[in-house]
Protein backbone atom coordinates (compact mmCIF):
# COMPACT_ATOMS: atom_id res chain seq x y z
CA UNK A 1 0.00 0.00 0.00
CA UNK A 2 1.16 3.66 -0.73
CA UNK A 3 0.67 6.21 1.67
CA UNK A 4 0.05 9.80 -0.56
CA UNK A 5 0.73 11.90 2.59
CA UNK A 6 3.92 10.34 3.99
CA UNK A 7 7.56 10.52 2.83
CA UNK A 8 8.80 6.97 2.52
CA UNK A 9 11.67 5.27 0.68
CA UNK A 10 10.09 3.71 -3.04
CA UNK A 11 11.02 0.64 -4.47
CA UNK A 12 10.41 2.03 -8.24
CA UNK A 13 10.88 -1.70 -9.68
CA UNK A 14 8.56 -3.36 -7.40
CA UNK A 15 5.67 -0.67 -8.09
CA UNK A 16 5.71 -1.17 -11.54
CA UNK A 17 5.66 -4.82 -11.08
CA UNK A 18 3.10 -4.32 -8.52
CA UNK A 19 0.17 -1.87 -9.33
CA UNK A 20 0.90 -2.76 -13.28
CA UNK A 21 2.58 0.65 -13.96
CA UNK A 22 4.09 0.64 -17.37
CA UNK A 23 8.01 1.65 -18.26
CA UNK A 24 8.26 4.92 -19.51
CA UNK A 25 10.96 3.61 -21.82
CA UNK A 26 9.02 2.18 -23.69
CA UNK A 27 7.21 5.06 -25.31
CA UNK A 28 10.02 7.41 -25.43
CA UNK A 29 10.81 6.58 -29.03
CA UNK A 30 7.33 8.04 -29.98
CA UNK A 31 7.76 11.12 -28.32
CA UNK A 32 9.01 13.89 -30.67
CA UNK A 33 11.42 16.61 -28.90
CA UNK A 34 11.01 15.02 -25.11
CA UNK A 35 11.87 16.41 -22.01
CA UNK A 36 15.26 15.71 -20.58
CA UNK A 37 13.46 14.32 -17.58
CA UNK A 38 12.12 11.86 -20.24
CA UNK A 39 15.08 10.80 -21.90
CA UNK A 40 17.10 10.38 -18.08
CA UNK A 41 14.77 8.31 -17.02
CA UNK A 42 13.74 11.03 -14.24
CA UNK A 43 10.18 10.47 -15.72
CA UNK A 44 10.07 6.40 -15.17
CA UNK A 45 6.60 5.09 -15.42
CA UNK A 46 3.16 5.88 -16.94
CA UNK A 47 -0.14 4.75 -17.55
CA UNK A 48 -1.97 5.62 -20.81
CA UNK A 49 0.55 7.89 -21.74
CA UNK A 50 0.37 6.09 -25.77
CA UNK A 51 -2.77 8.23 -25.63
CA UNK A 52 -1.66 11.70 -24.82
CA UNK A 53 1.87 11.22 -27.65
CA UNK A 54 -0.13 12.13 -30.56
CA UNK A 55 -1.68 14.76 -29.03
CA UNK A 56 1.71 16.18 -27.65
CA UNK A 57 3.25 15.34 -30.78
CA UNK A 58 0.41 17.24 -32.69
CA UNK A 59 -0.63 20.26 -30.58
CA UNK A 60 -3.97 18.88 -30.53
CA UNK A 61 -6.27 19.05 -27.66
CA UNK A 62 -5.44 17.58 -24.55
CA UNK A 63 -5.41 18.82 -20.66
CA UNK A 64 -2.56 18.34 -18.08
CA UNK A 65 -3.71 18.59 -14.12
CA UNK A 66 -1.16 19.05 -11.80
CA UNK A 67 -2.18 19.66 -8.09
CA UNK A 68 -0.14 21.63 -5.19
CA UNK A 69 -1.14 21.30 -1.86
CA UNK A 70 -0.25 24.26 0.09
CA UNK A 71 1.62 22.22 3.56
CA UNK A 72 4.79 23.44 3.57
CA UNK A 73 7.72 25.12 1.83
CA UNK A 74 8.82 23.92 -2.02
CA UNK A 75 12.04 22.42 -2.53
CA UNK A 76 14.46 22.13 -5.54
CA UNK A 77 12.75 18.67 -5.74
CA UNK A 78 9.34 20.40 -6.96
CA UNK A 79 11.14 21.96 -9.96
CA UNK A 80 10.65 18.91 -11.91
CA UNK A 81 6.99 19.43 -11.67
CA UNK A 82 6.74 22.66 -12.92
CA UNK A 83 9.21 21.93 -16.00
CA UNK A 84 6.94 19.02 -17.19
CA UNK A 85 3.91 21.44 -17.07
CA UNK A 86 5.84 24.09 -19.14
CA UNK A 87 6.56 21.72 -21.64
CA UNK A 88 3.28 20.65 -21.58
CA UNK A 89 2.09 23.93 -22.12
CA UNK A 90 4.78 24.57 -24.75
CA UNK A 91 2.96 21.16 -26.36
CA UNK A 92 -0.79 22.69 -26.45
CA UNK A 93 -1.92 21.42 -23.49
CA UNK A 94 -4.48 23.04 -21.37
CA UNK A 95 -2.99 23.23 -18.06
CA UNK A 96 -5.24 22.59 -15.07
CA UNK A 97 -3.59 23.59 -11.44
CA UNK A 98 -6.13 23.06 -8.37
CA UNK A 99 -4.83 24.13 -4.95
CA UNK A 100 -5.71 21.39 -2.38
CA UNK A 101 -6.61 23.69 0.19
CA UNK A 102 -9.21 20.77 0.85
CA UNK A 103 -7.01 18.29 1.30
CA UNK A 104 -4.34 20.28 3.52
CA UNK A 105 -7.34 21.10 6.23
CA UNK A 106 -8.40 17.69 6.00
CA UNK A 107 -4.86 15.74 6.07
CA UNK A 108 -3.22 18.12 7.85
CA UNK A 109 -5.54 19.98 9.93
CA UNK A 110 -4.24 23.44 8.04
CA UNK A 111 -6.25 26.56 8.01
CA UNK A 112 -7.69 27.59 4.76
CA UNK A 113 -6.80 31.18 5.18
CA UNK A 114 -3.30 29.98 6.24
CA UNK A 115 -3.82 27.46 3.19
CA UNK A 116 -4.63 30.37 1.06
CA UNK A 117 -1.31 32.65 2.08
CA UNK A 118 0.80 29.80 1.75
CA UNK A 119 0.05 28.76 -2.37
CA UNK A 120 0.49 32.71 -2.80
CA UNK A 121 3.65 33.19 -1.24
CA UNK A 122 5.14 29.75 -1.71
CA UNK A 123 3.71 28.23 -4.58
CA UNK A 124 2.38 30.37 -7.15
CA UNK A 125 4.98 32.55 -6.48
CA UNK A 126 7.86 29.84 -7.20
CA UNK A 127 5.57 28.65 -9.89
CA UNK A 128 6.11 31.84 -12.31
CA UNK A 129 9.94 32.49 -11.04
CA UNK A 130 10.51 29.20 -12.37
CA UNK A 131 9.33 30.62 -15.78
CA UNK A 132 5.92 29.18 -15.64
CA UNK A 133 3.12 31.91 -17.44
CA UNK A 134 0.06 31.30 -14.84
CA UNK A 135 -1.55 34.08 -16.45
CA UNK A 136 -1.63 31.73 -19.75
CA UNK A 137 -5.46 31.66 -21.24
CA UNK A 138 -4.33 28.32 -21.18
CA UNK A 139 -3.61 28.10 -17.52
CA UNK A 140 -6.22 27.19 -14.81
CA UNK A 141 -5.71 28.07 -11.40
CA UNK A 142 -7.89 27.45 -7.87
CA UNK A 143 -8.81 26.74 -4.99
CA UNK A 144 -10.76 24.05 -4.30
CA UNK A 145 -12.92 25.19 -1.63
CA UNK A 146 -13.87 28.38 -3.31
CA UNK A 147 -14.36 26.34 -7.00
CA UNK A 148 -17.97 25.55 -7.06
CA UNK A 149 -17.81 23.13 -10.48
CA UNK A 150 -15.16 20.75 -8.49
CA UNK A 151 -17.31 20.89 -5.14
CA UNK A 152 -19.89 19.66 -6.90
CA UNK A 153 -18.37 17.11 -9.17
CA UNK A 154 -16.51 16.04 -5.86
CA UNK A 155 -20.31 15.41 -4.03
CA UNK A 156 -22.23 13.94 -7.43
CA UNK A 157 -18.92 11.59 -7.95
CA UNK A 158 -18.74 10.54 -4.19
CA UNK A 159 -22.62 8.77 -4.28
CA UNK A 160 -20.42 5.91 -6.34
CA UNK A 161 -17.51 5.47 -3.78
CA UNK A 162 -17.76 3.93 0.06
CA UNK A 163 -15.68 3.73 2.84
CA UNK A 164 -14.36 -0.07 2.57
CA UNK A 165 -12.93 1.43 -1.37
CA UNK A 166 -11.44 3.75 0.06
CA UNK A 167 -9.63 1.95 3.08
CA UNK A 168 -8.32 -0.72 0.77
CA UNK A 169 -6.63 1.77 -1.05
CA UNK A 170 -5.69 4.29 1.49
CA UNK A 171 -5.31 2.19 4.92
CA UNK A 172 -7.69 4.51 6.23
CA UNK A 173 -9.57 3.33 9.86
CA UNK A 174 -12.69 4.32 11.50
CA UNK A 175 -11.11 6.85 13.44
CA UNK A 176 -10.40 9.20 10.02
CA UNK A 177 -11.95 12.25 9.84
CA UNK A 178 -14.47 12.26 7.28
CA UNK A 179 -12.87 15.52 6.01
CA UNK A 180 -9.63 13.65 5.49
CA UNK A 181 -12.03 10.56 3.86
CA UNK A 182 -13.55 13.32 1.76
CA UNK A 183 -9.90 14.78 0.12
CA UNK A 184 -9.66 11.77 -2.34
CA UNK A 185 -12.64 12.21 -3.93
CA UNK A 186 -12.05 15.89 -4.45
CA UNK A 187 -8.83 15.01 -5.83
CA UNK A 188 -10.63 13.02 -8.37
CA UNK A 189 -12.84 15.77 -9.23
CA UNK A 190 -9.79 17.97 -9.75
CA UNK A 191 -8.55 15.03 -11.94
CA UNK A 192 -11.56 14.69 -13.84
CA UNK A 193 -12.88 18.58 -14.23
CA UNK A 194 -11.24 19.67 -17.63
CA UNK A 195 -13.33 16.82 -19.18
CA UNK A 196 -17.00 18.41 -18.10
CA UNK A 197 -18.87 20.49 -20.31
CA UNK A 198 -18.05 23.63 -18.96
CA UNK A 199 -14.75 23.00 -19.80
CA UNK A 200 -15.05 21.24 -23.09
CA UNK A 201 -16.31 18.09 -22.22
CA UNK A 202 -14.63 14.74 -22.75
CA UNK A 203 -10.85 14.69 -23.54
CA UNK A 204 -7.75 13.09 -22.68
CA UNK A 205 -6.08 14.10 -19.64
CA UNK A 206 -2.72 14.00 -18.33
CA UNK A 207 -1.55 13.70 -14.81
CA UNK A 208 2.70 13.98 -13.84
CA UNK A 209 2.95 12.86 -10.43
CA UNK A 210 5.42 11.42 -8.04
CA UNK A 211 4.36 7.51 -7.55
CA UNK A 212 3.06 7.85 -4.24
CA UNK A 213 -0.12 9.69 -5.61
CA UNK A 214 -0.80 6.44 -8.10
CA UNK A 215 -3.77 5.55 -5.27
CA UNK A 216 -5.16 8.85 -6.32
CA UNK A 217 -4.98 7.69 -9.62
CA UNK A 218 -6.34 4.70 -9.45
CA UNK A 219 -9.32 5.71 -7.73
CA UNK A 220 -9.78 8.38 -10.79
CA UNK A 221 -9.80 5.73 -13.45
CA UNK A 222 -12.13 3.64 -11.51
CA UNK A 223 -14.94 6.51 -10.88
CA UNK A 224 -14.30 7.74 -14.21
CA UNK A 225 -15.95 4.56 -15.32
CA UNK A 226 -18.54 3.95 -13.24
CA UNK A 227 -19.74 7.92 -14.56
CA UNK A 228 -18.62 7.43 -18.33
CA UNK A 229 -22.38 7.43 -19.58
CA UNK A 230 -23.49 10.19 -17.92
CA UNK A 231 -20.31 12.30 -18.91
CA UNK A 232 -18.81 10.13 -21.26
CA UNK A 233 -15.21 10.80 -19.31
CA UNK A 234 -11.93 9.61 -20.50
CA UNK A 235 -9.86 7.40 -17.54
CA UNK A 236 -6.85 10.01 -16.69
CA UNK A 237 -2.96 9.24 -17.91
CA UNK A 238 -0.40 10.03 -15.89
CA UNK A 239 3.41 10.04 -15.63
CA UNK A 240 5.49 8.94 -12.92
CA UNK A 241 8.61 10.73 -11.46
CA UNK A 242 11.45 9.78 -9.02
CA UNK A 243 11.88 11.85 -6.32
CA UNK A 244 15.05 13.84 -6.07
CA UNK A 245 17.08 12.40 -2.96
CA UNK A 246 17.03 14.35 0.07
CA UNK A 247 20.54 15.91 1.28
CA UNK A 248 21.06 13.15 3.68
CA UNK A 249 19.85 10.08 1.61
CA UNK A 250 16.07 9.28 1.64
CA UNK A 251 13.18 11.17 0.10
CA UNK A 252 13.99 14.88 0.21
CA UNK A 253 10.56 16.44 2.08
CA UNK A 254 9.31 20.17 2.90
CA UNK A 255 9.07 18.77 6.38
CA UNK A 256 12.77 17.78 6.88
CA UNK A 257 14.71 20.53 6.77
CA UNK A 258 17.93 18.71 7.01
CA UNK A 259 16.59 17.25 4.16
CA UNK A 260 15.69 19.80 1.32
CA UNK A 261 17.29 22.82 -0.38
CA UNK A 262 13.88 25.41 -0.38
CA UNK A 263 12.84 27.39 -3.29
CA UNK A 264 13.28 30.42 -0.93
CA UNK A 265 16.40 29.94 0.40
CA UNK A 266 19.08 32.68 -0.49
CA UNK A 267 21.93 31.44 -3.12
CA UNK A 268 24.60 31.45 -0.12
CA UNK A 269 22.36 28.92 2.10
CA UNK A 270 21.47 26.99 -1.24
CA UNK A 271 25.36 26.73 -2.32
CA UNK A 272 26.16 25.41 1.88
CA UNK A 273 23.50 22.90 1.84
CA UNK A 274 24.66 21.18 -1.57
CA UNK A 275 28.23 21.33 -0.15
CA UNK A 276 27.07 19.26 2.85
CA UNK A 277 25.22 16.70 1.23
CA UNK A 278 25.70 13.22 1.18
CA UNK A 279 27.87 11.89 -2.21
CA UNK A 280 28.81 8.62 -3.88
CA UNK A 281 32.36 8.88 -2.74
CA UNK A 282 34.72 6.20 -1.64
CA UNK A 283 35.67 5.94 2.55
CA UNK A 284 39.42 7.21 0.89
CA UNK A 285 40.80 9.26 -1.43
CA UNK A 286 43.25 6.87 -2.21
CA UNK A 287 39.83 4.27 -2.68
CA UNK A 288 38.19 6.89 -5.03
CA UNK A 289 40.81 7.38 -7.38
CA UNK A 290 41.25 3.69 -7.69
CA UNK A 291 37.73 2.61 -7.61
CA UNK A 292 35.99 5.54 -9.09
CA UNK A 293 32.59 7.31 -7.87
CA UNK A 294 29.80 5.84 -7.42
CA UNK A 295 27.32 8.44 -9.23
CA UNK A 296 24.30 6.61 -9.35
CA UNK A 297 23.86 6.60 -5.64
CA UNK A 298 25.33 10.39 -5.00
CA UNK A 299 22.75 12.97 -4.56
CA UNK A 300 25.10 15.60 -5.91
CA UNK A 301 24.57 14.07 -9.20
CA UNK A 302 21.22 13.58 -8.93
CA UNK A 303 21.29 17.51 -8.69
CA UNK A 304 23.09 17.54 -12.03
CA UNK A 305 20.86 15.30 -13.40
CA UNK A 306 17.53 16.66 -12.72
CA UNK A 307 18.24 20.82 -12.63
CA UNK A 308 21.36 22.01 -13.42
CA UNK A 309 23.13 20.66 -16.39
CA UNK A 310 20.85 21.05 -19.89
CA UNK A 311 23.82 19.72 -22.15
CA UNK A 312 23.92 15.52 -21.97
CA UNK A 313 27.46 15.47 -23.19
CA UNK A 314 28.20 17.51 -20.30
CA UNK A 315 26.38 15.45 -18.04
CA UNK A 316 28.11 12.61 -19.39
CA UNK A 317 31.68 13.63 -18.72
CA UNK A 318 30.53 14.11 -15.43
CA UNK A 319 29.21 10.71 -15.16
CA UNK A 320 32.36 9.21 -16.48
CA UNK A 321 35.76 11.17 -14.75
CA UNK A 322 33.84 10.42 -11.66
CA UNK A 323 33.25 6.48 -12.61
CA UNK A 324 37.06 6.38 -13.57
CA UNK A 325 38.14 8.46 -10.28
CA UNK A 326 39.11 11.69 -12.03
CA UNK A 327 36.31 14.21 -10.68
CA UNK A 328 36.50 13.82 -7.01
CA UNK A 329 33.94 14.53 -4.59
CA UNK A 330 35.00 18.20 -3.27
CA UNK A 331 35.76 19.27 -6.78
CA UNK A 332 32.12 18.17 -8.11
CA UNK A 333 30.62 19.21 -5.02
CA UNK A 334 31.94 22.79 -5.70
CA UNK A 335 31.16 22.58 -9.21
CA UNK A 336 27.82 21.89 -8.62
CA UNK A 337 27.35 24.25 -5.39
CA UNK A 338 28.21 27.26 -7.98
CA UNK A 339 25.31 26.01 -10.43
CA UNK A 340 23.07 25.82 -7.75
CA UNK A 341 23.77 29.65 -6.25
CA UNK A 342 23.89 30.72 -9.78
CA UNK A 343 20.32 29.12 -10.24
CA UNK A 344 19.03 30.60 -6.90
CA UNK A 345 20.52 34.17 -8.11
CA UNK A 346 18.20 33.82 -11.21
CA UNK A 347 15.35 32.64 -8.62
CA UNK A 348 15.93 35.50 -6.23
CA UNK A 349 15.93 38.14 -9.51
CA UNK A 350 12.50 37.19 -10.41
CA UNK A 351 10.95 36.59 -7.12
CA UNK A 352 9.51 39.78 -6.25
CA UNK A 353 7.99 40.36 -9.42
CA UNK A 354 6.61 36.81 -9.32
CA UNK A 355 5.00 37.52 -6.05
CA UNK A 356 2.96 40.05 -7.33
CA UNK A 357 1.58 37.97 -9.87
CA UNK A 358 0.74 35.22 -7.71
CA UNK A 359 -1.51 37.69 -5.80
CA UNK A 360 -3.81 38.69 -8.57
CA UNK A 361 -4.48 34.92 -9.23
CA UNK A 362 -6.21 34.09 -6.30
Amino acid sequence: MIDPWASSSVDYDKLVNKFGIKKFSSVLKDIEDPLPLMTRGVIFGHRDFEKIIPLVNKNKEFAVVSGMMPSGKMHIGHKMVVDQLKWYLKKGGNLSLPIADMESYGARGIDFNQAKEMAVTEYLSNYIALGLDLTDENVLVYLQSEHDPVKNLAFELSKKTNFNELKAIYGFSPSTSISHLYAPIVQVADILLPQIEEYGGPKHVVVPVGVDQDPHIRLTRDISDRFKSKYGFIPPSSTYHRFLTGLTGGKMSSSDPKTAIYLNDSPNEAEKKVKSAKTGGRESLEEQKKLGGCPDQCVVYEMLVYHLIDDDDELKNVYENCKNGTLLCGECKTITAEKMKKFFERLADKREESLEIAKTLL
